[in-house]
């Protein structure tokens, strides 16, 4: 798939979580709005979660990823 417009980064919350800097990313796709969260750590950041539909969910979703990893 190759996109006309590169989708640049639009952080709309970030919250520290046991170490890891969590930050939610919201962007439109065919006019709706979805969300992911990558989580920034000591030794790099990771996409914890790719796609969530509601913001609430990707922050749930991102606290069980950090948990996972610990």
């Amino acid at each position: 798939m190759i996109f006309a417009e590169p989708d640049y980064p639009n952080i709309v919350l970030s919250f520290e979580y046991r170490g890891f800097i969590i930050q939610i990313d919201e962007s439109r796709y065919e006019g709706q709005i979805l969300y992911a969260a990558w989580a920034d750590y000591a030794y790099g950041c990771a996409v914890a979660v790719p796609f969530a539909p509601t913001r609430r969910l990707a922050v749930r979703e991102a606290r069980r990823w950090v948990d996972r990893r610990i």
